[in-house]
């Protein structure tokens, strides 16, 4: 079954012109045109969609995507090639999602200390907190995401 670009970009969840831009830029080897030059899209060309779309949330550049397409054109000569790429990128991702357990660690902990300030009426209970009162699971938060005191004053 064929589908039109606007009915592509309907199912994937983008604009028509990110996939003209896509096939602009070399992404989309195998999309179809009509005779009157319409692009075409098939199922296989939704698996390169999503592929694309994964690689993007990694934050990998168009310019790397675009080269790995063309090494998986080129066949087994690239294993190798591909196959470092997607180390790399899991390294980088792996750092990505490290930044943000740190962050999440901090929005937690920042949370636990609100809600005994709420829970207190005031914030004058947590401003000086000991913290040995702080349980264990809530003092690894603040000791992972680095949070000691921050402009709120709340350590």
């Amino acid at each position: 079954m064929m589908y039109s670009i606007g009915e592509t970009a309907r199912r994937i969840g983008v604009n028509p012109s990110t996939l003209r831009y896509y096939d602009k830029e070399g992404l989309l080897p195998s999309v179809q045109r009509s005779s009157g030059g319409v692009r075409m899209f098939t199922e296989n060309d939704f698996t390169w969609l999503r592929l694309i779309g994964c690689l993007k949330a990694t934050g990998l550049p168009i310019k790397e995507i675009r080269q790995y397409i063309l090494w998986l054109q080129q066949g087994d000569a690239t294993l190798e090639k591909r196959r470092d790429m997607f180390y790399k990128q899991k390294a980088a991702v792996e750092e990505q999602m490290a930044e943000l357990q740190r962050a999440l660690d901090a929005v937690t902990y920042k949370c636990w200390l609100y809600d005994k300030a709420v829970e207190a009426g005031s914030e004058k209970v947590i401003r000086n907190i000991d913290p040995a009162d702080i349980p264990e699971d809530i003092r690894k938060l603040r000791t992972n995401s680095g949070v000691y005191q921050d402009v709120d004053g709340l350590s």
